[in-house]
């Protein structure tokens, strides 16, 4: 009979704050309402891994996790759309955007184009368009309205590392009635035709969207790379960092831009980005981030260091004082030394130098390397201090509050530096270092996690942390009998007991002397615990009650104390330890690639097992006692018989050293009795079978080195914890488990891998994005296996209507014969879909493909289908049966297309013709249907201005608070310099 197996699936993830590999995006408390009051410090949404977490900043609570079950892939940029602050975008690690709604967290669309991880993700003000910048050097615009990408902009020769949309004012437009160029009228009405990039090879360029093509292109940085592009909140200035601290300020000539959209440039143009000289942070690590205040003159800078750079821009007027100061220190020091200046150098003063302007401000010092940080609570231009959000490496999010330079010269002398505060930190919900060591209680309700510094208690049922207790650098744990108290041993050698009911250290033993304690395993009954360390020596406790007498009364209260009762003797380090469950042996892994298993009650040598060929990292002998498996550095795993020391297998497991082995220590059937675990530092889990030595499941989903793992009691449930600072818990799901189907679907799986890459690598050929001297600009394709699938039941619905097509020809000519025919024979699945036509079942076909990947599904369709395709097109739009999709499809394949088809020699001509035909009566029908709508609006427009005697349009609604703001608006220091 063939055997099944329990299926271990991803349960949930927790203990992630925030991951290293994506920014983070503040934002205010009311996303979903009209108010523009904030009462709380805001939300935080971060990447955590391959999902989305929305935190409460001001309670530290996980308010939302956006995750899409069908990606693995981790996120690697964060944007927030400023036209509906819902909507987000986040760029993934192979390549792929979700565009989230935060109200509902649903994907609204999915876009797939990039073929390595997205960098950089920027929002144009009306939220129709994204750009999207990637490690595969190219830049994609995005037309969030048609669901399609618009192009791709190629030049750059690194990963792009800024982009940002140009407001440009329109000056003249076309005058709907006439053929004159009238103005605009409105001054604040602006378009976005031009976007900057930066990447790292060094290069800002400028992009013209309207007439794809790059307009300019500078050298950012002296010193070989650009790592980020900070614009300014009037679009007048930019600053781009690279390394050794350096930034460079740039001005931009809008109205140059605003000219050359409008084609009014004569002669030889001006240079749009003109640099206006270089600044340098104190750090001199690579800067990466460069974020402008959005009503305040400050600037954040931060690099991969510990410490955000708070610059301010001075106001033109201190400018003006600032260099009226120093042009009379100058004369001071001229009369001091007895010397006469120039009287023209006296008078005039030149143009401002830019570290004149851009001073530095005050150096915020945060609890870890810095990944991202964001103003947050914009506030009022005359507020006196400043939110700052920074996300850190550590797995933090911490909230500044910067005292402004303002509010700093009414309290205390310039010559002070301005304070900062730690306001608010979300740092419970996860560790600040690598997790070492898991443990779990004897009920499997409680999980012990601890790293460097910290233990951590967590709730399994819910994944929240109900202690955080400070310790040593702990490198193993455990619960002891009655899960109240947990035993860390750290790398000091200290064995420290914990109490969890009062969060308390009870006692901390130096019981090694300064050597690391690697590992310790309770006794199967539950009254002694051994310990291993490097130290050579393995040291039994026994665990005693005593009275303790409480200070300053009669009274004692009983506590548990450790005592050493003998002491094991190797001549190598200890790196693991394991009883058997009959409480007979000892098994001991040391340094010298051996692991030897001792007697437990005279502590005589048993067995000694060789064979690996570097360290044995983790021991675990299984619930019957007949077997011990042994993981090791060498990437094996070794399967040994107790009773004569035989090794029964030995496979190659995983990619990199294997950390930790386990056997389900009380299975609740005798199969998963030598059931076995094995966690690698390639982040995978597998689980084998050790009686016929086969993988059964291979576990996926951590993106950095598994440290550590647990299984529970009965095998339910897996805890892993990985270097991505996430815990992981797998838990057996409802499907069972055939190892041939298991090896089938890894085959699959394999295969469509390989047969996507081959696609994607035959489209790129094809687009000359392989050659150095392809084209600027191309078109945004790639080739997956979901668009494969697309195009493949596209061609099968097309083959089968096709031939129902003629089939039901066939019945209405011989039906004009005879009346009285009956129904011909048709496919089932028609009648099965309702007895609907060919047509039809053609268009729920493509209806069913996602817009946004439509046009790569169609790539996938052959020329030898077109006349097929081209018929089915022509009966859609006659019987308008979703025209605009139609002719989208229509217009798509003659791009796609448009050699073969005049190579075919009026092959097509004529199916063309009779879709043009059926095209242009319904664009008159709806030319017709716009034209009377619009006589209407205007009919009503005029006889409610007749009615309220008001002039302009109806809908030429201004809000006073939009009108007074933009009065209120000052020039940026930007404008002030040549």
């Amino acid at each position: 009979m063939v055997r099944s197996y329990r299926k271990y699936e991803a349960s949930s993830a927790f203990a992630t704050v925030c991951t290293a590999s994506s920014n983070a995006v503040w934002t205010p408390d009311n996303l979903s309402t009209t108010s523009k009051r904030s009462t709380g410090a805001g939300r935080a949404y971060v990447g955590a891994n391959e999902g989305v977490l929305g935190w409460d900043v001001k309670k530290g609570e996980l308010l939302s996790k956006w995750h899409d079950s069908d990606n693995r892939s981790e996120v690697t940029s964060l944007t927030q759309c400023a036209a509906q602050p819902d909507l987000f975008a986040a760029g993934y690690a192979d390549g792929s955007i979700r565009i989230w709604d935060a109200l509902s967290a649903q994907i609204v669309v999915s876009f797939n184009g990039h073929r390595s991880a997205v960098t950089h993700l920027h929002f144009d003000r009306e939220g129709a368009r994204l750009a999207s910048g990637s490690r595969d050097t190219d830049v994609i615009v995005w037309n969030l309205l048609s669901e399609t990408a618009e192009f791709r902009l190629r030049g750059h020769k690194d990963q792009i590392t800024g982009l940002a949309f140009l407001r440009t004012s329109v000056a003249r437009r076309q005058s709907p009635r006439t053929d004159e160029a009238v103005d605009a009228g409105d001054e604040e009405e602006v378009e976005e035709k031009y976007l900057l990039s930066t990447s790292k090879d060094a290069l800002i360029k400028l992009w013209d969207l309207s007439s794809p093509h790059c307009v300019e292109t500078h050298v950012a940085q002296t010193n070989g790379e650009c790592w980020a592009l900070g614009l300014s909140p009037d679009g007048a200035g930019c600053i781009t960092a690279g390394n050794d601290g350096e930034l460079k300020v740039w001005r931009i000539d809008l109205d140059t831009l605003t000219d050359l959209s409008t084609g009014m440039v004569d002669g030889k143009k001006a240079d749009v980005l003109t640099s206006q000289g270089t600044l340098n942070r104190q750090g001199k690590d690579r800067t990466i981030g460069v974020t402008f205040h959005a009503k305040q003159d400050y600037i954040a800078v931060h690099g991969s260091e510990k410490a955000v750079e708070v610059w301010r821009i001075r106001p033109a007027d201190e400018v003006h004082r600032h260099m009226q100061r120093r042009r009379r220190r100058r004369r001071e020091k001229a009369a001091a030394a007895g010397d006469a200046l120039a009287a023209e150098t006296e008078e005039v003063t030149g143009p401002p130098d830019v570290n004149d302007v851009f001073v530095p401000h005050v150096i915020v010092r945060t609890g870890g390397k810095v990944r991202s940080a964001s103003w947050a609570h914009s506030g009022s231009k005359t507020s006196k201090s400043l939110s700052l959000m920074v996300a850190t490496t550590n797995n933090q999010l911490e909230l500044y509050s910067v005292t402004t330079h303002r509010a700093q010269q009414k309290v205390q002398t310039a010559k002070e530096s301005p304070d900062y505060t730690r306001s608010l930190s979300v740092e419970t919900p996860g560790h600040r270092t690598d997790i070492r060591t898991l443990a779990l209680s004897s009920d499997d309700r409680m999980l012990a996690s601890a790293s460097s510094g910290q233990l951590k208690i967590w709730n399994l049922k819910t994944q929240s942390c109900l202690r955080t207790l400070e310790c040593g650098q702990a490198l193993c744990s455990a619960f002891l009998p009655g899960d109240r108290i947990v035993l860390l041993g750290t790398k000091a050698g200290d064995l420290e007991l914990y109490d969890i009911s009062t969060s308390t250290l009870i006692e901390s033993i130096p019981a090694h002397e300064g050597h690391a304690i690697w590992t310790l395993a309770v006794h199967p009954d539950g009254k002694s615990v051994v310990t291993g360390s490097a130290d050579k020596t393995a040291k039994f406790w026994r665990f005693d009650i005593v009275d303790e007498d409480i200070p300053g009364t009669r009274r004692t209260t009983q506590r548990l104390k450790l005592t050493q009762t003998r002491q094991l003797k190797l001549s190598d380090d200890i790196l693991s330890l394991c009883f058997s469950p009959d409480q007979r042996l000892l098994a001991v892994a040391t340094l010298d690639n051996t692991v030897k298993v001792f007697f437990v009650d005279s502590l005589k040598l048993f067995l000694t097992l060789y064979g690996h060929k570097l360290p044995v990292l983790n021991v675990s002998i299984s619930s019957d006692s007949k077997l011990i498996a042994t993981c090791s550095a060498d990437k094996n795993v070794r399967i040994w018989g107790l009773d004569f020391g035989d090794c029964h297998k030995a496979f190659f497991a995983h990619q990199d050293s294997v950390m930790q082995v386990s056997f389900i220590s009380h299975p609740m059937e005798r199969d998963e009795g030598h059931t076995l675990f094995s966690a690698s530092k390639d982040g995978v889990v597998k689980v084998w079978d050790g009686d016929k030595f086969e993988q059964v499941q291979r576990l996926e989903g951590h993106k950095g080195e598994v440290w550590a793992m647990a299984v529970s009691r009965t095998g339910e449930t897996v805890v892993t914890a990985s270097h991505d600072k996430s815990i992981r818990l797998w838990e057996v799901g409802d499907d069972l488990i055939f190892l041939e189907e298991e090896r089938e679907r890894e085959l699959e799986g394999l295969y469509e891998a390989t047969l996507a890459q081959n696609l994607d690598r035959d489209a790129r050929d094809e687009d000359g994005l392989l050659q150095d001297g392809g084209d600027e600009v191309a078109t945004a394709t790639k080739q997956t296996i979901s668009t494969l699938t697309h195009g493949e039941k596209i061609m099968e619905a097309l083959e089968l209507g096709s031939a129902d097509l003629e089939i039901m020809a066939t019945h209405e000519r011989e039906k004009a014969r005879n009346a009285s025919m009956a129904a011909p024979q048709r496919n089932p699945l028609f009648l099965a879909l309702g007895n609907i036509s060919a047509e039809q079942h053609v268009l729920s076909t493509l209806r069913k493909v996602p817009s946004s990947a439509l046009n790569d599904a169609l790539l996938v369709i052959p020329f030898t289908t077109l006349p097929t395709f081209f018929t089915f097109l022509a009966i859609l739009l006659e019987k308008r049966l979703q025209p605009e999709l139609a002719w989208r499809v229509t217009y798509f394949i003659l791009q796609a297309h448009m050699k073969q088809i005049v190579a075919s020699k009026g092959l097509l001509r004529n199916l063309m013709e009779r879709i043009l035909a059926a095209y242009e009566v319904w664009q008159e029908e709806r030319q017709r249907v716009i034209g009377f709508n619009l006589a209407g609006l205007d009919v009503m427009g005029r006889e409610v201005r007749e009615r309220e005697n008001i002039g302009g349009y109806v809908g030429d609604v201004v809000e006073e608070e939009e009108v007074m703001a933009d009065k209120g608006r000052k020039k940026r220091a930007f404008a002030s310099m040549a």
